[in-house]
């Protein structure tokens, strides 16, 4: 899989991820000269607030996707200069030791597969007593959205493309996530999940939507454009008989220790 996104598109279409993003951001308890890395900060409208909150501190915009990060450097450099450098890295393989404060992280870790190994990396990352407090997709994210697109890949049009098809997400349940962060060496953990769900408002902007958000991993296995449109329209026709276009998020939340 493709580690690109349209970045461009993400910015314009990122508003509920960004106000699910700021209630996170609210959980922080910040002195403003903390040393914080933004693990999946995409096009960097939230890090901007988290650097507004930051004002003799520094934080290290990280994401996988290079388009994500430039624009995120054309959004960021002009207000924040030397308060923010930028890393392109997996995380789950983070390239850092005892180096932050902080991890902030919202609507990323889903992306990330291997979650011990991804909380190992984030333990390594901190300084003594530093904190985790992050904010993924888990539990039943996204369930209908994803029942509705196996019945379109399993059609007869789709099913070739998808033979060896997995997922793309770990939505993790916050027991799971509990006993992953502590077994990581996680102190104070505290997990819990809930309901964000939206409803889109026409159906171009649900195409839209689910192109460059929800399905553009699947979208990367149809080598023709008509065809990964057809695609996209064929999971929103299964929406059409519930005369709704919500989608039905869960957010899973969580709050860790490094130990002192």
């Amino acid at each position: 899989m493709s580690r690109e996104w349209n970045a461009s598109a993400y910015h314009r279409l990122s508003d509920y991820q960004f106000a699910w993003g700021k209630k996170v951001l609210a959980r922080l308890d910040l002195r403003g000269d903390e040393r914080v890395l933004d693990a999946g900060c995409g096009t960097g409208r939230l890090t901007a607030e988290l650097l507004l909150r930051l004002p003799r501190g520094e934080v290290a915009a990280l994401d996988l996707s290079e388009n994500m990060l430039r624009t995120a450097r054309a959004h960021l450099l002009p207000s924040f200069g030397g308060h923010v450098s930028f890393v392109c890295s997996d995380l789950q393989r983070l390239p850092f030791r005892a180096c932050f404060d902080g991890v902030f992280s919202t609507a990323t870790f889903h992306w990330a597969q291997d979650h011990p190994r991804l909380f190992s990396g984030i333990l390594e990352s901190l300084k003594r007593g530093g904190w985790l407090v992050a904010q993924c997709g888990g539990g039943p994210n996204l369930l209908r959205l994803r029942q509705r697109t196996a019945e379109v890949m399993s059609s007869a049009e789709y099913a070739c493309f998808f033979e060896d098809w997995r997922d793309p997400w770990e939505f993790a349940s916050a027991e799971s996530t509990r006993e992953r962060l502590q077994d990581a060496g996680f102190v104070n953990t505290e997990t819990w999940i809930e309901p964000e769900s939206f409803e889109l408002p026409d159906e171009a902007t649900f195409a839209q939507y689910l192109a460059t958000v929800t399905l553009h991993r699947h979208l990367e296995r149809i080598p023709d454009a008509a065809l990964g449109e057809m695609f996209i329209g064929r999971v929103i026709s299964r929406y059409r008989a519930d005369h709704s276009r919500s989608l039905d998020y869960w957010r899973l939340n969580m709050n860790a220790i490094k130990p002192a």
